[in-house]
């Protein structure tokens, strides 16, 4: 969460009349209460912990598995995974594709995105939060299904450079 984004929320926050909110992420904590005359924020921000190990149901450790055949379009993705630039979720929330049900899709799949172009949003406290792109290019892939939860800094979408 930049500034920005911490600034938008207490300027929301302060229009909305509420007395305090809180919001807790994975590494930061933000308390805003507003009084009258004034509106106090507290962030408070952890280091981040260790990623903690992947297991299998029979509690063993999970490991790798090679897949014994790939299709040509998945191996050449593959081959080419660091010429493509991951655009991450910013927040943690519900990822949607569309602005509301019955609206068409941000984005699809070879759709050309600048910076600021909105691609999805993602709702977190019944806020929804339009995410845009930082890069210019085209979106190779999606890799969030819609409606489903994401985490801060989960890749959502893959796009290569123009």
């Amino acid at each position: 969460m930049d500034l920005k984004d911490i600034q938008n929320l207490i300027k929301f926050v302060a229009k909305s009349g509420a007395s305090e909110v809180k919001l807790e992420m994975e590494d930061i904590k933000i308390t805003i209460k507003t009084g009258t005359e004034k509106t106090e924020t507290t962030i408070v921000q952890q280091a981040p912990q260790g990623i903690p190990q992947m297991t299998t149901a029979s509690g063993q450790p999970a490991t790798a598995q090679t897949p014994t055949q790939t299709s040509g379009a998945d191996s050449a993705m593959n081959e080419d995974a660091t010429k493509f630039i991951e655009i991450t979720s910013p927040i943690i929330g519900t990822f949607y594709r569309k602005p509301s049900p019955d609206k068409p899709v941000f984005v699809e799949v070879g759709d050309i995105v600048t910076p600021n172009t909105i691609v999805c949003m993602v709702e977190a406290m019944k806020l929804f939060n339009e995410i845009e792109s930082e890069v210019s290019g085209k979106i190779v892939k999606i890799l969030v299904e819609d409606g489903t939860p994401v985490e801060y800094g989960q890749p959502i979408f893959l796009v290569e450079p123009i």
